[in-house]
């Protein structure tokens, strides 16, 4: 590895967090899984176990084994404290609630040793927002990734004004080394790269089937055959899981928050989050 980070925590084990930890770990590393009680971590494990499923059939490289083999670099855990004591990196992947992240910040900043890096993997927070409750403005920033890490691999990083330059560049090297392309930020941006395109093409699909003009199968087959493109919005909402666009239109315009009470009433509230459950837009097996 050309990275000196080795040992790699991930606070948060839901769906992209179990994702980054599993992906550090079938690349090598030694992770520790952390969440919050007994429950959390009994649902990290089936999703570990889906995991091994899904690479084993989809990454060619995990096959004969390799992806079992990851499992054996992951502890779960529901101590922060375990969690932090040996971490080289730290990577935050909890919910999108300013106030819980302040709070775990503060926390791991008496609970982590000086090296530690810690990162955001937040979507829609600026590292700006948090950096003050880290302790170590210089040794933060953002490392956000796509859902499905091993096939869309891209690792957007984007620091503040306080970041240390040799803290950045030993981040893209973590980035590379667990199979990821860097998209290295020069300046902070609401939504990083990706989301700066995606949000807005989401919300307009979001905006044709909520105002009655187009069913969702017929939005996603008009983007699909005429671009070309693999997916549709909705397909792709529903990989995403609706829990996160419905999070981020509710804290958007009058628009954007009409849009997100009818994905809450006609979707989240019936159980239809998305793959991950079985039905979103779609009905899965």
């Amino acid at each position: 590895m050309s990275t000196r980070i080795r040992n790699v925590t991930v606070l948060g084990a839901g769906v992209l967090g179990s994702q980054i930890a599993f992906q550090s770990a079938f690349k090598g590393f030694a992770v520790v899984s952390y969440d919050i009680n007994a429950d959390a971590l009994e649902a990290a494990t089936k999703r570990y176990d889906t995991l091994v499923t899904t690479y084993t059939e989809e990454v060619p490289d995990a096959r004969d084994g390799a992806a079992a083999a990851a499992l054996d670099r992951i502890t779960l855990t529901s101590d922060l404290a375990e969690a932090a004591e040996n971490a080289d990196l730290i990577i935050e992947a909890i919910p999108e609630v300013l106030a819980l992240k302040r709070e775990m910040y503060t926390k791991l900043a008496a609970l982590a040793p000086p090296k530690t890096i810690f990162a955001t993997n937040s979507s829609t927070l600026l590292p700006s927002d948090l950096k003050d409750a880290t302790g170590r403005p210089d040794r933060f920033l953002a490392l956000h990734f796509a859902n499905r890490v091993w096939q869309f691999n891209t690792a957007e990083i984007m620091g503040t004004a306080d970041t240390d330059p040799k803290v950045f560049a030993e981040v893209v090297e973590f980035a590379k080394a667990i199979g990821m392309v860097p998209i290295a930020l020069h300046k902070e941006k609401a939504g990083y790269v990706l989301n700066s395109l995606l949000v807005p093409f989401l919300n307009a699909a979001a905006g044709l089937a909520f105002g009655g003009y187009a069913d969702p199968p017929d939005v996603d087959s008009t983007w699909r055959i005429a671009t070309g493109a693999p997916l549709g919005p909705f397909q792709m909402l529903d990989i995403i899981g609706l829990n996160t666009p419905y999070n981020i239109m509710v804290h958007g315009d009058a628009e954007s928050q009409q849009i997100a009470a009818w994905l809450k009433e006609n979707y989240i509230d019936k159980g239809k989050l998305g793959l991950a459950a079985g039905e979103g837009f779609y009905t899965y097996k």
